[in-house]
């Protein structure tokens, strides 16, 4: 019995030992999975604190980039100079696309026409001559801007800055030197207009744009301007006072009759396949050519301008005789046969 006893006691013993044990792994797996849920609730903590400030350093350098300033440096190429700097950022390269082009349109215009206080870089053909020797004077070049592919140019440098060449267009006569003593040596084509020699003022006009015409020669594709090659028409430059047609009104102007001459030489190049680039009538009828025969000229104003693109090269002649103003068109005997006339 005791023996028994003492059995059921052992056994009672193991069992309340391993009833301990039981309770004490749970405890322990319960609180290790506690530890390990803080160790995870910590590390996402610290992660998305990671991200906060990634996301702030990020935000921080986008500011200091769009107030970072880039800029486009437009160079002549021939001067290597700067003549125009600007900030992409201020025109809206990244915030209005759309008025960024619309500035880079006005840029580039200006540059090639000029404001009223530069000159742009357009320039207009100022066509050789001969000398009462025969000896060439030498005029300028045409140079054109062209304005699209500058504004191309700048949109490839627009995002990181750069510096962009003026692309300029240089066109020079389009005659052979050694032709131009030949070109007076036939006329084909002629138109002459009549004036009152007695009318002092208008008679000196007439002859001094004349002979700013006159010896011109005309290279084939060449810009010829009337303003460009008889210039201002002042005191300073020896005109007189004169009867001159203003807005409808015969008025009195310094330069009354130059625009005979003008209007002398549209008949006479008229009857040639030229290419008219601007012409303009008078707002009052005129004497001395047939209605709507006209070419009205100011200088800084409206102007007589055509290409020649008869096919060859050709020179003007103006001849002031006696009341009367002839202009004449005359190219060389190895050119006569090519000469394209208006149909």
């Amino acid at each position: 019995m005791a023996k028994q006893n003492w059995v059921i006691s052992l056994l009672l013993a193991v069992c309340l030992i391993g009833t301990g044990c039981s309770e004490q792994t749970a405890k322990e797996k319960a609180a290790k999975a506690a530890e390990q849920q803080q160790k995870i609730e910590q590390a996402k903590k610290v992660q998305e604190e990671k991200k906060l400030e990634e996301a702030k350093k990020r935000e921080e350098e986008r500011k200091r980039e769009e107030a970072r300033p880039v800029y486009v440096n437009i160079i002549d190429p021939n001067s290597k100079d700067i003549v125009k700097t600007f900030n992409t950022k201020d025109l809206g390269y990244i915030t209005d696309p759309g008025n960024y082009k619309t500035e880079l349109a006005k840029i580039t215009r200006e540059l090639a026409r000029g404001t009223q206080s530069t000159p742009g870089f357009d320039k207009r053909m100022v066509l050789d001559r001969l000398d009462e020797n025969g000896q060439v004077i030498k005029g300028t070049p045409q140079t054109i801007l062209e304005e699209d592919e500058l504004i191309e140019k700048i949109l490839l440098v627009s995002e990181k800055g750069g510096n962009v060449e003026l692309p300029l267009y240089v066109t020079a006569s389009g005659y052979q030197e050694e032709d131009a003593a030949h070109l007076d040596e036939v006329v084909v084509a002629s138109y002459t207009t009549h004036f009152n020699n007695g009318v002092a003022g208008r008679t000196e006009n007439i002859k001094l744009s004349a002979q700013a015409i006159n010896n011109i020669i005309l290279g084939s594709k060449d810009s010829f301007s009337f303003n460009t090659t008889v210039g201002p028409s002042d005191a300073e430059h020896g005109y007189q006072k004169a009867k001159e047609i203003n807005d409808g009104e015969l008025v009195e102007g310094y330069g009354g009759g130059i625009c005979q001459t003008s209007s002398t030489l549209y008949n006479a190049i008229d009857q040639l396949a030229v290419q008219y680039i601007e012409k303009n009538h008078h707002s009052l009828k005129v004497g001395y050519v047939p209605l709507g025969r006209d070419a009205t000229v100011s200088y800084g104003g409206k102007d007589f301008r055509f290409q020649n693109t008869a096919g060859v090269p050709l020179m003007l002649k103006a001849i002031v005789s006696n009341g009367s103003l002839t202009v004449e068109v005359r190219t060389s005997k190895a050119y006569q046969g090519h000469v394209k006339k208006r149909s």
